[in-house]
């Protein structure tokens, strides 16, 4: 089986083909960091509009646009419908985890960015894929060619976590790196202190970047099913704890809760979008659920 078909199988493409005529519109303004859209309903072949105002040129005006809507609309240039993605994957050993679940948290992630990744290619975007440990470990260049979905598939199939993470510093190189404003998605489990990666965030959102962070968690992490003595092994540090897990397990789901509820607080006060998923949730539906409430809240 060969790499694209192992993360794009037919029914994750069926999936994704779905997704994509379900929520065109969505999508589109999505794609583009729209967080409202200026088109108020239009059918989708207006997508490539802006409504005409002072300073544009009158020869610009799309008349056949005006004929049907009785507005003035301008055709969009190149420049200003594309935007630039990138897809930041964090190699840290806590991806590799799984319990029970047929994908790790690192493979969920690599079927997540998969399915931007070829809805960017579609909408003729530039997509692009950084991979971090400590620091930035893998870049590849932008582009908004098919061939793009492969290459990128390709490198991540090849990449297992094993680094230890420094989330704040890979994403303040990132930033660095970042020539024009783009849409920055970060795959994470976000297991460190949280304090210098909402700095690192913020910075990213203050440099006129688009940023959204979807958060995997093992379905295990979120609901800790587990009984009895257990034995919790830190993947990074190898440090071991064991603890019992039926008094534990009231005061990790509430850790957990204030974790996701802290991002969640402080990723929306910054203009960052952040999306907690588990690895039992359905990727395709996780993703429209997210176009679906950054259309309906924009």
């Amino acid at each position: 089986m060969t790499t694209v078909e192992k993360y794009l199988k037919p029914e994750v493409i069926r999936q994704i083909s779905r997704l994509d005529l379900r929520a065109q519109f969505i999508v589109k303004g999505f794609l583009q960091g729209l967080h409202a859209s200026p088109f108020h309903g239009f059918s989708v072949e207006f997508s490539e509009h802006r409504k005409y105002t002072a300073g544009d040129d009158p020869k610009d005006i799309d008349w056949l646009a005006y004929a049907k809507t009785d507005r003035y609309y301008v055709k969009k240039f190149e420049a200003e419908t594309n935007i630039t993605g990138y897809l930041a994957m964090d190699l840290s050993a806590s991806m590799d985890y799984s319990y029970e679940q047929e994908l790790s948290k690192f493979e969920y992630a690599t079927c997540l960015a998969a399915a931007l990744c070829y809805l960017m290619v579609l909408q003729k975007d530039p997509v692009g894929l950084v991979t971090f440990g400590e620091r930035i470990v893998d870049s590849l260049a932008p582009r908004s060619n098919r061939r793009q979905i492969g290459n990128i598939l390709s490198l991540l199939a090849k990449l297992k976590p094993r680094d230890k993470t420094d989330i704040a510093n890979s994403l303040t190189q990132l930033a660095a790196m970042l020539k024009h404003s783009s849409l920055v998605m970060v795959f994470s489990d976000l297991l460190t202190d949280p304090e210098p990666v909402l700095a690192a965030l913020r910075r990213l959102r203050h440099g006129g970047h688009d940023v959204i962070v979807f958060h995997i968690l093992d379905a295990a992490e979120t609901a800790f099913p587990f009984e009895g003595l257990v034995e919790l092994r830190d993947p990074e540090t190898g440090d071991k704890l064991e603890v019992d897990a039926d008094g534990y397990r009231a005061d990790y789901l509430q850790e957990i809760k204030n974790f996701r509820d802290h991002f969640t607080r402080e990723c929306r006060q910054s203009g960052i979008d952040y999306v907690p998923l588990d690895t039992s949730m359905q990727f395709d539906r996780a993703l429209m659920e997210y176009l679906v409430n950054r259309r309906t809240h924009g």
